[in-house]
């Protein structure tokens, strides 16, 4: 849910969107050039003219000062870098997820080699893997069958992947994290 203390006009946020132009409602400014030098503090709408005489825009970039600073420059160009910028950290961004991988206490070891593969291949594609061992029916007398196979393929999966949660028992499920190395 959004904060009410937020106001939002046609679904955007007003304090994203910096103000521009004639939206600029202070009488004076502090004014700065396209190529960061300081041009001293202007009237608002001496600062606009100046600014449409070299075709470009005057844009609020600190509202909260005293008085707000703008800056002079090309703002459609601008929000174009910022959107490239963002597509780019998007781009670089990993997503983690969390495979998770099954045994029971009878698994046999045909079977226990080829998931701890699929574990191997899990961690490599840097996602984390949740082992669990599943306890049916009364099987959870036997838990510290569960607790030797969970040791056995953490034994393993050393050279692969780091510990991230210790084994522990939790209600008929045994669970460990392994985490990409």
């Amino acid at each position: 849910m959004e904060a009410r203390n937020n106001p939002v006009i046609g679904g955007k946020n007003i304090e994203r969107e910096p103000r521009v132009n004639e939206r600029i409602r202070v009488t004076q400014v502090r004014l700065i050039d396209m190529d960061g030098a300081q041009l001293g503090i202007k009237h608002t709408r001496e600062a606009l003219d100046l600014a449409r005489s070299r075709e470009l825009d005057l844009v609020e970039v600190a509202p909260s000062a005293k008085p707000p600073v703008c800056r002079i420059m090309d703002y459609g160009k601008y929000k174009y870098q910022i959107k490239k910028r963002q597509q780019e950290a998007r781009k670089k961004q990993v997503m983690i997820r969390v495979k998770e991988v099954k045994f029971t206490p009878k698994t046999d070891d045909h079977d226990l080699q080829f998931k701890v593969q699929h574990i191997k291949r899990f961690l490599e594609e840097h996602n984390k893997v949740k082992i669990t061992v599943v306890f049916k029916g009364r099987e959870i007398v036997h838990a510290g069958l569960g607790k030797q196979m969970i040791d056995r393929i953490l034994q393993e999966a050393q050279s692969w992947g780091a510990l991230e949660q210790s084994p522990r028992l939790e209600g008929k499920n045994f669970t460990a994290v392994l985490a990409p190395k």
